[in-house]
């Protein structure tokens, strides 16, 4: 159970370091802002971590001409929903760090992103999640449980980065034995411009078996397992490429994010030129 913690200890910590630059068309002042630099957690949510941002680069905005903060990296438009650490994965993982992010107070992308008006939001959704999570593990037995204070140091511990504080009420959404053995193993898989695949897996088969990340892939993804796309593929879960016969149990208990889902990102494989 030591060694289990430090592993958990060691997710936690881990961290993204980001620069972030005001697009440059929306640079009222004249002069564009020097770039803002943070090391944000993997786990957690731009919202959570970017209000320093905010009032940095709202001095250099049209104060009559702006609205909510979003983020884009190259393009793309990054979803505030999604932890940090899955972004990254998605299309941070092959660039030069810092990671690189345009920041923007105009022309909100209504058709891709969520609004997020308030921490509160943030809440809303994460508590929502961890909700489906337990839904699926315990048929929402343990979540349903707890008492409101439960809940509100679990958010807590999560958004100011406590781990101890977190894991007090954690550990019992991840309880996995007995009659509160995982009915389900919850996980999204998201690969860049899809929908995330989302199904539900049982951990054990029948048979008593202990059910793999490469029976989960099979499962969720058949196409990527009947041809050779999975050799050009990396499968991505906190940023690390766990082997396929590790068990999806292990996996769900060790690797989940602070939500209680494995979030696995499929990349393809970018070959190094020697």
């Amino acid at each position: 159970m030591a060694d289990d913690r430090e592993i958990l200890r060691e997710i936690w910590e881990g961290k993204v370091p980001v620069c972030f630059q005001l697009a440059q068309e929306e640079v009222y002042t004249g002069e564009q802002p020097d770039p803002f630099f943070l090391l944000v957690p993997r786990l957690s949510y731009f919202p959570l971590v970017t209000d320093k941002v905010l009032r940095h680069m709202m001095k250099h905005v049209d104060p009559e001409h702006h609205g909510e903060m979003w983020l884009e990296f190259d393009g793309q438009p990054l979803k505030w929903h999604y932890p940090i650490g899955v972004l990254f994965d998605l299309y941070g993982m092959s660039t030069d760090l810092p990671w690189k992010l345009t920041v923007h107070f105009q022309n909100f992308p209504e058709e891709e992103l969520l609004r997020c008006s308030s921490k509160e939001v943030v809440q809303s959704h994460f508590i929502s999640v961890v909700k489906e999570a337990d839904a699926l593990k315990h048929r929402g037995q343990v979540i349903n449980s707890m008492q409101k204070k439960d809940h509100s140091t679990l958010w807590a511990g999560f958004m100011n980065d406590k781990f101890d504080q977190f894991w007090s009420v954690n550990k019992r959404l991840m309880e996995n034995s007995g009659e509160k053995a995982f009915m389900f193993v919850p996980f999204r898989i998201y690969r860049a411009d899809q929908i995330p695949v989302q199904k539900l897996f049982k951990p054990c088969a029948d048979s008593g078996e202990s059910l793999t990340l490469r029976h989960l892939l099979k499962t969720a993804v058949p196409e990527l397992m009947e041809t050779d796309a999975l050799i050009s593929s990396r499968v991505l879960i906190q940023g690390i490429e766990p082997p396929l016969d590790t068990p999806v149990c292990w996996l769900s208990e060790h690797l989940s994010y602070p939500d209680n889902f494995l979030h696995i990102c499929l990349m393809p494989r970018v070959e190094v030129e020697s």
